[in-house]
């Protein structure tokens, strides 16, 4: 270990909790951290039918200007209505009746990426002692790994629409009848996850449950959508996989400045996981583009989980106020996507 990253270990495991912001985060918006199911399902619904409609018209229209702009238009559509999954893992089950079900049968199913590749999973990432470890399936040391990881990283997520696919169309149904590769499929491939380590425990209950329709729903899909472009041709499914490569390959972004990747597997305390995550608060408003549905504001997501998406706005405006431009709680904003994505190049860039 060189003296640089001694010193950024050092400095790690010498942040204590902050009290006095964390007692705030909690008493200062306890009045706002109920969902309110009009939000919530509207937003979804007219996310979906946006993003559903800008992709037909991707498919159907001639002229290839126009289709672009489509295409971006329903990758930026589907993309927000994706990441609902985010929220399925945080609410209570009772909050919002239906709408799991429904988020499934319109996105993660059609997408591929049913709600139990997040649920069981994310809560990990948010547990005490897990956050930047090696158990932590959501977390990669990303600032401190080599410059080609960053690329390597990024372009990944152009593939996954693809792999996606081959998933549910062919390993699943496979892995019915063959038990080893069931195993497989479940442990490595069955998690919306980052760290190559993980591996997913057999799922229990009402999980259990969960992922057989889950499942069933999404294989379903993935043939249908196969024997369809059998039958009339290839070109529409490869378009749509093109869009949600898009809307993937944003949401790689989005987590690439999620955090600042600069844990090294210690444990950490809460304070030290909500500056090492991010917040990119307003003025700005490209961050609703690339990080919507709350994840703008990631490190105060740290700091209350549980908190509804379309609070986290007033929530951080009530703890900016409260704890002023000096303390802990400011460290944590940044500017933007591109500053955040240089600081993170350059210190892959820096020998260790």
């Amino acid at each position: 270990m060189t003296p640089s990253a001694a010193a950024m270990k050092a400095r790690r495991e010498a942040i204590a909790d902050d009290k006095e912001m964390l007692r705030a985060a909690v008493e200062l918006t306890r009045d706002i951290a109920t969902a309110r199911p009009g939000i919530y399902w509207t937003d979804m619904l007219v996310s979906a039918a946006v993003g559903y409609a800008a992709l037909a018209a991707t498919i159907l229209v001639s002229s290839t200007v126009v289709a672009v702009i489509c295409g971006i238009v329903a990758a930026l559509a589907i993309y927000r209505a994706m990441l609902f999954i985010h929220e399925l893992t945080h609410i209570h089950r009772d909050a919002l009746p239906g709408f799991r079900t429904t988020w499934n049968l319109v996105v993660g199913i059609p997408l591929l990426t049913p709600s139990f590749m997040y649920e069981g999973v994310h809560q990990l990432h948010h547990a005490r002692t897990r956050y930047g470890t090696t158990d932590d399936p959501e977390y990669l040391p990303l600032a401190l790994m080599k410059p080609w990881s960053l690329p390597v990283f990024i372009v990944t997520a152009l593939l996954l629409p693809f792999a996606l696919l081959v998933r549910s169309a062919v390993l699943v149904p496979l892995g019915a009848v063959i038990p080893p590769l069931r195993t497989l499929v479940w442990e490595r491939l069955s998690a919306l996850a980052i760290n190559p380590g993980f591996r997913r425990r057999p799922p229990e209950g009402e999980l259990k449950r969960m992922v057989f329709w889950q499942e069933l729903g999404a294989s379903v899909w993935a043939l249908s959508l196969i024997a369809a472009s059998l039958a009339w041709g290839w070109r529409p499914l490869l378009i749509a996989l093109c869009v949600v490569s898009l809307a993937a390959l944003l949401n790689q972004l989005r987590t690439l400045v999620a955090h600042l990747w600069e844990n090294e597997g210690e444990t950490m305390t809460v304070t030290a996981q909500f500056l090492d995550s991010v917040n990119v608060p307003p003025p700005g408003p490209v961050p609703a583009l690339w990080a919507p549905v709350g994840l703008r504001y990631h490190a105060l997501h740290h700091l209350l989980p549980s908190m509804p998406y379309h609070s986290l706005a007033e929530a951080h405006r009530r703890l900016h106020a409260h704890l002023g431009t000096d303390g802990t709680y400011v460290k944590a904003n940044h500017a933007g996507l591109l500053p955040l994505i240089g600081r993170i190049a350059r210190s892959t860039m820096t020998a260790r």
